[in-house]
């Protein structure tokens, strides 16, 4: 047993553990025989050979193409090849062979280590495939890589000499990332306060005044920094001297940190400067459109805004008015001033709503379809009706198909007009309809049945209509069962003739069975209406009862099939006992309609053992009959 133990332990052989060594050798080697043949199938099939777990295995396989990627870049090879290899990743990425975020961590190597030429064409790549990067499988692994990447590139460009790369890069970060990201946003409102305008800041620095003499014999007024040598100046009507010099480049200082403006003091030294005319039209428009930006920010509604950042009545008006005079210059600033006035005011407004959405913290602009919402149908152009079924014909009549239909339709073609009209009223009332039905129920008319109207199947369809809609015995619950429709209306048309004013003396049928029907009918539905008239509970006995009631009537509230709701609706309606109880008897009145009687409020009393009201509510409806 033991020999047989051992041999069979023997034959059994350990499982192939991982090895990196290998599994790395194997993947570089399949990676170049992938790259070879530009087809990712040898990486699947090493993949799936090499013994290990799979995250060991993605994990050494990104290793594997970051060296071959490094072997690339040193012998500086075209951008082709390193693109093919970052190509390759992102189809082993959908196959799920590799880390999602190894693409990315490709492109931030390559784009450190390759001059500014060469990463153009990179970037070309990376803006191709901005689909790619915003579909499930990348964008929550990559999406950190890409703006780190996209922000190191724009620290190495220029933007003086670069800016065409800059706005590339700009413009594939706005595809990117959605327009709820927060982390492009400048949500709480802050400023760039390392914006700071350089100017002489004293008047023996500037050569303002040094040059004032040249300039007037030369017959020229040249602000220094605004006018190039090849620039035709024209004359200004306001001597620019260093005070106005100095006034006019501190406003920078305010469109800088328009926080200032809400200073007093500062306010009143920002006033004086509205009448400046500036002969540059490119640069008047520039400060006017500065102008309109900072009181936008003034005038608006800012989340993050301290709250003692508040206008006075007169700061409102002063910019509501200037706000007027800045757009009147820049529609009379050439060229083209009425277009550009228009587009700012444009612009502005849509940043109004842009931050009331920041204010409201940025919610989605994407609507959650509902589950339980309909399939929308294609739409499907109808085919035009031909000019005679419209109406536009010689006879400008509209053909329904039908000679009889065409004749109805054309009496009043306004489908609102014919619905509006008097004459669409034809529904008889009960007198009228069953007048003809009560009198053959007469026997001493002695209309057999089989002659009846009410045998008529057509008459007892448009019966049955018209007592829904005006009768209240047609939805009141009957034990008796009849046999056929015209048995029911008869015995409707005994009990319509009781309640109708009688025309003649009462009617009698004749009949001992029907009249025995007829009582017991009468009885189910609480006898007729004259009696159940009588028996009703009115608004006096109401206000008598309610006195007596007092205190009890929270006992009596629930066999007077009063909910909760209703209870607690009237404790909070009033805090007089007497007024509560009132209140009760009036909302079980509506309640109940025609079945609100003093034998079922009698009942309801006993059935609360309130013994003492219910004998004083009985002799007092005894000594009322």
């Amino acid at each position: 047993m033991r020999q047989r133990w051992s041999l069979s332990g023997a034959s059994m052989s350990p499982p192939t553990l991982f090895s990196l060594p290998e599994a790395r050798l194997r993947f570089m080697n399949s990676t170049r025989d992938a790259l070879k043949n530009k087809t990712i199938k040898p990486l699947l099939n090493a993949f799936s050979q090499i013994p290990g777990s799979e995250n060991e295995k993605k994990l050494t396989l990104d290793q594997a193409f970051r060296v071959a990627l490094e072997e690339e870049i040193i012998n500086k090879t075209s951008c082709e090849n390193v693109l093919a290899i970052i190509s390759l990743v992102i189809n082993g990425v959908i196959e799920g062979i590799c880390t999602a975020s190894t693409p990315f961590v490709l492109l931030g190597d390559v784009l450190d280590c390759l001059p500014l030429d060469q990463c153009d064409k990179i970037f070309t790549f990376v803006e191709k495939n901005v689909t790619t990067w915003k579909s499930n499988t990348f964008y929550s692994a990559g999406k950190n890589y890409l703006l780190r990447m996209c922000n190191d590139l724009l620290r190495r460009l220029s933007k003086s000499q670069n800016t065409v790369f800059c706005g590339r890069i700009q413009l594939f970060l706005a595809r990117l990332f959605p327009l709820s990201e927060k982390s492009g946003l400048n949500l709480q409102s802050q400023f760039n306060l390392e914006n700071i305008t350089v100017f002489n800041t004293s008047e023996q620095d500037s050569t303002l005044g040094q040059k004032h003499a040249e300039e007037r014999e030369e017959g020229m007024e040249v602000e220094e920094g605004e006018m190039g040598d090849d620039e035709a100046p024209t004359s200004c009507s306001i001597p620019i001297d260093y005070n106005l010099y100095r006034k006019f480049w501190s406003l920078q200082d305010y469109f800088r940190n328009p926080v200032q403006c809400y200073e007093k003091v500062s306010w009143k030294t920002f006033l004086k400067l509205m009448d400046l005319q500036l002969s540059d039209s490119n640069f008047r428009r520039h400060i006017l459109l500065q102008y309109l930006i900072l009181f936008q920010y003034l005038k608006g509604q800012v989340k993050f805004k301290s709250s003692n950042f508040i206008l006075t009545d007169e700061q409102s008006l002063w910019i509501e008015a200037t706000t007027k005079q800045v757009y009147q210059l820049l529609s009379e600033n050439p060229p083209d001033g009425k277009r550009f006035s228009k587009m700012v005011e444009h612009i502005l407004n849509t940043e109004e709503n842009w931050n009331s959405w920041k204010n409201e913290g940025c919610p989605s602009f994407v609507k959650e379809r509902q589950s339980d919402s309909k399939p929308v149908r294609p739409f499907v152009r109808k085919r035009p009706a031909p000019e005679d079924f419209l109406g536009k014909g010689p006879n400008k009549k509209i053909l329904m198909g039908n000679e009889e239909l065409t004749r109805l339709w054309n009496l009043c073609p306004d489908n609102m007009e014919a619905c509006k009209s008097e004459s669409r009223e034809y529904m008889p009332t009960l007198e009228e309809f069953f007048e003809e039905a009560i009198e053959q129920a007469d026997p001493e008319n002695m209309v057999d049945k089989e002659f009846k109207v009410v045998n008529n199947s057509n008459y007892g369809w448009r019966a049955l209509r018209l007592l829904a809609r005006r009768s209240p015995h047609f939805f009141q619950p009957t034990n008796q069962q009849f046999k056929s429709l015209p048995e029911y209306l008869e015995n409707m048309v005994i009990k319509l003739a009781k309640e109708l004013p009688p025309p003649s003396e009462e009617i009698k049928t004749g009949e001992d069975e029907d009249e025995e029907d007829n009582d017991a009918l009468l009885k189910e539905n609480n006898e007729s209406p004259d009696v159940r008239r009588d028996k009703l509970v009115t608004g006096e006995q109401i206000e008598l009862f309610a006195n007596r009631l007092g205190e009890y009537w929270k006992v009596l509230a629930p066999y007077l099939e009063m909910k909760d709701s209703d209870i607690r609706q009237i404790e909070s309606d009033s805090e007089d006992l007497k007024m509560r109880a009132k209140q009760l008897l009036v909302t079980w009145q509506d309640q109940e309609g025609i079945h609100a009687t003093m034998e079922n409020l009698i009942t309801a009393l006993n059935k609360a053992r309130l013994n003492d009201l219910s004998e004083s509510l009985s002799n007092d409806s005894e000594n009322s009959s």
